[in-house]
Formats: C-alpha cells, sequence, structure tokens
C-alpha cells in the first residue's frame, strides 16, 4: 500500500488531473469449472503442470474439468478513478490489465509517466478513466489459485464494477456515465469481449489491446514464462496465497511482452520489478469465453504489436495458420462481432504484447485515440 500510494503522490505533481484511490466492495457470484488439477507449490509441480496445458493435440483444460460448481462470495476490488482538472469527462474508459501486470500497466510512471495512457486520456483527450486491480491480483481480493479465481468470476466482477461505475455509485464517485469504453489488453481483452458476449449494452465501445481471436501461440507463451511458485518469488511470496505463480526472470519478460529494438532496458528491468503473478486456474479458462461470438452493436478496435508472441505467433501478418483470407491475424475477430456498427484492426509495427511499454506506445496511443474520435 506505501509503494502504490507513493506512486499516486508522483502522479498528483507530474499531472493536473484529479485521481482517487478506491476500493470497491462487490458481491459476486459466478459459474466456475471444477479443475482436477493439483495446488503446484514446488518448482516440479509448476513445471509439470505447464507442461502439460502446453501439450500439442489435446485441451487440457476439457481433461481436468469435472463440471461446474457456483461460487459466491464478497469482495474487494482495488481501482483508481482519475477525471481531468476541470471535472468529470462524458464518457469513462473502464481499463482492464492483463497477466504480469496490474493496474500500474495504464498508468506507469516510468520515465516521468511517459508511458501513461491514463495522462494522455485525461489530460489531453478529457475522458475520465478507471484502472482495476483484476480480482485475485496486485491489491484486490485474493482467493484460491485453481477453483476460485477463474475467468469467469473475474468477468463477473468487471460486470459489477462497470455497473457501479455507470450509475455513479462507486465509493467517492458520484458521477454517472452514460457512455462507458472498455479497454483491454491480453487477458483483460479476453474479459472485455466476453463481457460484450454476456452484456452488449454494457458499453459503447470495445478497445482490444495485445489479442487476437488466434490461440495457437498461447502454449509457447505459457512456457516461455518459465513460471515459479510464488514462494520462490521474493518481492511477491509475502503478497499470494501458495499456488499462484510468477514469470521468473527479466529474460521471461523481455520474451513473451517486448518487441526487439522497441524498448528502454530499464523499462523491461522496472516491469519485472513491479511484474505481478497469475492464478493457474484464470490461465486454464481463458480460453472459455473468448470464442463466443457477440451480439454488440458498438464500435470495435483490436490494436497489437506486430510482434506480438501469445496472439500473433510474432508475426501478425502470417495467416495461414487460420486458413482464412485475411490481412493480419487480428482481422479473424470481426467474424466474433458480427453486429457491431464499425470493426478496424491496427497491428504496430514492430511492437510485442506489451504495447504501453514499447517506444512504440506513442504510435499506439495516438491510433486509438483517433479511432474513438471518429465514432
Amino acid at each position: 500500500m506505501f509503494k502504490f500510494s507513493f506512486f499516486l503522490s508522483l502522479l498528483a505533481l507530474g499531472s493536473a488531473r484529479k485521481c482517487k484511490e478506491l476500493i470497491v466492495p462487490v458481491s459476486l457470484v459466478a459459474e466456475n469449472i471444477v479443475l482436477d488439477v493439483q495446488v503446484p507449490t514446488t518448482s516440479i509441480d509448476v513445471t509439470n503442470l505447464f507442461l502439460q496445458i502446453s501439450q500439442q493435440g489435446r485441451d487440457y483444460t476439457s481433461i481436468v474439468s469435472r463440471g461446474t460448481k457456483k461460487i459466491k462470495g464478497d469482495y474487494e476490488l482495488a481501482a483508481t478513478y482519475c477525471e481531468p482538472e476541470k471535472g468529470p469527462g462524458s464518457e469513462l474508459q473502464i481499463m482492464t490489465h492483463g497477466v504480469g501486470f496490474d493496474r500500474k500497466y495504464w498508468d506507469h510512471f516510468y520515465n516521468g509517466f511517459n508511458y501513461s495512457y491514463v495522462a494522455r486520456a485525461v489530460d489531453e483527450h478529457g475522458y475520465s478513466t478507471l484502472t482495476w486491480d483484476r480480482l485475485g491480483i496486485g491489491a484486490s481480493s485474493k482467493g484460491h489459485p485453481i477453483n476460485e479465481i477463474q475467468v469467469a468470476l473475474e468477468i463477473e466482477a468487471l460486470r459489477k464494477l462497470t455497473s457501479l461505475a455507470k450509475k455513479g455509485k462507486l465509493p467517492g464517485v458520484d458521477t454517472k456515465f452514460d457512455k462507458v469504453i472498455q479497454l483491454g489488453h491480453s487477458f483483460g481483452s479476453v474479459m472485455a469481449h466476453a463481457l460484450s458476449a454476456m452484456y452488449p449494452d454494457l458499453a459503447d465501445t470495445i478497445v482490444l489491446t495485445g489479442f487476437s481471436h488466434v490461440f495457437n501461440f498461447m502454449p509457447t507463451f505459457m512456457v516461455a514464462n518459465n513460471f515459479i511458485p510464488i514462494k520462490n518469488s521474493p518481492s511477491l511470496a509475502a503478497l499470494y496465497p501458495k499456488g499462484y505463480v510468477a514469470s521468473a526472470s527479466e529474460t521471461s519478460m523481455q520474451i513473451n511482452f517486448f518487441g526487439e529494438g522497441d524498448f528502454d532496458p530499464g523499462m523491461l528491468t522496472m516491469s519485472h520489478l513491479l511484474g505481478q503473478p497469475a492464478a493457474p486456474g484464470e490461465l486454464l479458462t481463458v480460453g472459455v469465453p473468448a470464442v463466443k461470438k457477440s451480439k454488440f452493436k458498438g464500435s470495435v478496435l483490436v490494436i497489437t504489436g506486430e510482434r506480438d508472441l501469445p496472439f500473433c505467433g510474432q508475426n501478425c501478418y502470417a495467416t495461414d495458420v487460420t486458413g482464412e483470407d485475411v490481412h493480419s491475424l487480428l482481422d479473424v475477430s470481426k467474424k466474433y462481432y458480427p453486429n457491431a456498427s464499425r470493426f478496424n484492426t491496427t497491428v504496430v509495427p514492430g511492437a510485442g504484447h506489451a504495447l504501453n511499454y514499447g517506444y512504440s506506445h506513442t504510435f499506439t496511443f495516438e491510433k486509438i485515440f483517433d479511432f474513438l474520435s471518429e465514432r
């Protein structure tokens, strides 16, 4: 908590925007998958689990599934609300981070907040923003890493958070928002897509970053993370229950998240030092909602780095793997939004998976704001 408060104080010094740190209590109910998987507590356990997950020719999640179970509980979601100094924007951007990060992904302090998407959204474009730590991550409530912290429960958390924000019922934020933009990165994009499929009226615009509907390369991402038990991570061991897994090294972070020649080495180091773990349950269930078609009728943008590893295999233009006549792998997503009023894709030249952390982040941000301005 001290560290994040310090970051917020830096934010106040470096920006005209007004921000509030929030703890949002929510009661959640979701239908989770019962997974016949032991909690991995040793390095051998963790390695064996991800070798099982990444084996080609089979769906490990289906193999270990034992039906479903309703999960109910009271949780707390850690979030940060920001608005322009002159007052709330007319639209709210709700941002959901991916695996390996927390909400700082959207508002990183490195190099004087040069990599902050929130700074551009609020200070330059007049939006209000809501960033949050996904359920089970960062300062939000933790849970059992296999059968509780799964994508279904996390999507329900996003639904509840969105509903509260729209109604002006966030703690300390009484502004109501008629228009909402759901902005996701990676796992957060899967959640934003799933939310649009389940509740198509909860957002007006969807921006999916670090994402495509091509999942062939996910096993490589899983193995390349070189996951270790949470107890072996000095900075995270005291913050998470056993069974969570963390990326082992800066090298793992570079392989999975950064494009060659597109990053500041200092940002790579910082992203590893401040990196967050994952719950195996969320990784085992992430594919379930991703393949649902959405009845969403608003605008959709998919924007991903050309060298993205998990969703493009480091080449978004190598489309033979799809068997479809598409310009890039991102265009596969179009068929999942048959009712969208507008569907655009952008491949960011040379960028890796962590779009916000590359030198190319300026290009990425510009393309997102251009898309939003043209609706």
